[in-house]
Order: C-alpha cells, then sequence, then structure tokens
C-alpha cells in the first residue's frame, strides 16, 4: 500500500493535530492513548523485526492487532474491559487514518471490524457503614500524613469522587462560606459542585488549616508537596484497609479500591430513598441509567420490595407414607 504520509507521520499528526488540537481531549486521555501505543509499538518491534519509525501501517494490520491484544490479556494479564479500552484507542487512530490515507481503506475497515469482547458484569463492591468506620478510624491521627490520610478516605467516601478528581484538588476549590463544597472538573470536562456533610467541613477546614499554602495548592499534597497521582490514592487506601481488616474481618472478604468508595457512597443515597437522577447528577454521570448498576447491587431494596407482595397459599401438606405393597411392585 502506497502512502503519502508514514505510519510515524501519521501516528505523530493523531495525537498533535486530531487529540490535542482538534478535540482538546484531556491529559488522562492522552496518557492512555500513549501507553496504548506504546506496548503496541514494542510488540510490534519483536514481531516485525524492526523500529517503529520505519514500520508502515501494513505492517499494523488486523492479525498483528489481534495478537498484541490477546498477548496484553494472556501474559500481562489485562481484564477484558482493559483489552476494550487498548482496542478503542486503537480504533481511534485507524478512524483518523482512513480520513488521511483513503487508499488504505481495506487494512482500515478490517481494524475497524474487529470486535470488542464480552466480559462479565459482576455487581459493584461498597462497603457497609461498619466497614467505613473501620477504614477511617484506621490512619494514625497522631501524625501529619495520618491526618492527611483520615481527611482524603473521608472526602472519597462522603462525597463520591473519582480518584482523579480527589487527585486534582486545590485549596480554592473547597468552599465552607455558605452551601459548603468542593468545585471539581470530572471526566469529560464536566465542572460540577459536590456539598459537604458537617462531619466533612469540620475534618477539612481541621486539616487545611494545618495544612496551609496558597489557594492553588493541592489539598491533599504528597511529601514533596505536589499534587497526589492516582497510584498515591490507591497506594493509601491499601495501606488503611490492610489496618482496618484486623478490626473488621468482612473486609478480608472484599477488594477496596478509591472507586469501591465512590459506590460506597453512591448506595447509601439509594438506600436513603435519594432519586436516581440526583445520584447521577451528585455523581457526575452522563446519564441517570447509569445508576442502574446500584439497583442492581441493592439487595434490601430487593426485599423491601419482596415483602410487599403477598404471599401464595403454599403452606405444607402432611406426609403420608405409600402402601407398602404398591412401593414394592414400583421398585421391582
Amino acid at each position: 500500500m502506497k502512502s503519502s504520509m508514514t505510519f510515524a507521520g501519521l501516528l505523530e499528526t493523531f495525537f498533535t493535530d486530531r487529540l490535542m488540537r482538534q478535540r482538546e481531549v484531556s491529559r488522562h486521555t492522552i496518557i492512555s492513548y500513549r501507553e496504548t501505543f506504546r506496548q503496541l509499538l514494542a510488540f510490534a518491534q519483536q514481531r516485525c523485526k524492526k523500529p517503529p519509525f520505519k514500520m508502515s501501517l501494513a505492517d499494523l494490520d488486523a492479525p498483528l492487532i489481534g495478537a498484541f491484544l490477546d498477548h496484553a490479556e494472556k501474559e500481562r494479564g489485562l481484564s477484558a474491559r482493559s483489552r476494550n479500552v487498548r482496542l478503542a484507542a486503537i480504533r481511534s487512530f485507524f478512524r483518523y487514518v482512513a480520513l488521511q490515507e483513503p487508499r488504505g481503506s481495506a487494512l482500515v475497515q478490517r481494524v475497524l471490524a474487529m470486535p470488542n469482547k464480552k466480559f462479565e458484569r459482576r455487581q459493584v463492591g461498597y462497603l457497609t457503614r461498619d466497614e467505613v468506620e473501620a477504614l477511617l478510624a484506621a490512619p494514625n491521627r497522631q501524625t501529619r500524613s495520618g491526618r492527611r490520610d483520615h481527611a482524603l478516605l473521608l472526602v472519597a467516601v462522603r462525597t463520591g469522587l473519582r480518584c482523579s478528581e480527589l487527585a486534582r484538588l486545590r485549596i480554592e476549590d473547597a468552599e465552607f462560606s455558605r452551601g459548603a463544597h468542593l468545585r471539581c472538573h470530572g471526566k469529560g470536562r464536566k465542572e460540577r459542585c459536590t456539598p459537604l456533610s458537617k462531619e466533612t467541613v469540620v475534618v477539612l477546614r481541621s486539616w487545611l488549616r494545618e495544612r496551609g499554602g496558597q489557594p492553588s495548592d493541592p489539598i491533599f499534597p504528597s511529601a514533596r508537596g505536589l499534587h497526589l497521582s492516582v497510584a498515591g490514592i490507591e497506594y493509601i487506601v491499601r495501606k488503611h484497609v490492610a489496618v482496618a481488616r484486623v478490626r473488621c474481618s468482612s473486609l478480608r472478604r472484599k477488594r477496596v479500591s478509591p472507586h469501591c468508595l465512590r459506590h460506597t457512597l453512591a448506595m447509601d443515597l439509594l438506600q436513603s430513598g435519594v432519586d436516581r437522577s440526583v445520584i447521577a447528577l451528585w455523581l457526575g454521570h452522563e446519564s441517570p441509567e447509569t445508576t442502574q448498576i446500584y439497583l442492581d447491587a441493592d439487595l434490601a431494596l430487593k426485599e423491601r420490595a419482596l415483602s410487599r407482595t403477598a404471599p401464595f397459599d403454599t403452606r405444607p401438606g402432611r406426609y403420608r407414607p405409600g402402601d407398602r405393597l404398591l412401593e414394592f411392585l414400583k421398585k421391582l
């Protein structure tokens, strides 16, 4: 396939022109796409025995991409969801290629036709009140880092912010004067305000007085005073969950992540009778239908619905043994 533009040139303009200039995607999206193509090119280099800058589009055909996805899933331990994320990034690039290099349409169509992998949709995991209390009690509040971690965990479980949203919070995003809330820039570049409970306001105010700093500084800084990374927040949660499991045995059966704390807030709102549309607005969901996963996971809600149904007349009858002679004949 002859091309007026090299594969390397297409990939560079895909990032700089398509993603950054035209679509102005978030930094998180850039990083996700970058990691996908770094892994794909490393895999293709081993298969094709040529450096990435010398590769052509014909080298990255559907069979090679399929082999890369299988390798990522089997060798690197990628879940089916993560596999589909990688494929989505690759499809996005090939849709761009279709506009820039129409002569490669046959190759492009074969890549775009690759299907997503189906996966088992499990019920969302969330924590009970006792488990939340054990987790919040885990940080050692005699230390500065422990007080930071306690405030971080409390904000996470009372606001339902995403891990990336927690990491980007700045001091100026906290408002305590009237209608206490946190402002955050969420997924899809949507800005929203999340209300704060009185308990959270007290703890967060106390932490910010101790923390000090300028309005543009992070609320929850790392040891170097910078914004915590997503991986840093995940580490903090894992560290304190390990301590909480000693006090609360039910936590030993659960995989607790920052997103699990988000689910915990959503389930608490749902069980308190809050409407699904309000929960979707609170969490920054694109559609109220996204909150359906919490209805599926709420066993107490289903039990209350069952209690409203009329029982069937299913009294157990008295057992009467059959005739011994007939039983004998039946067994012959």
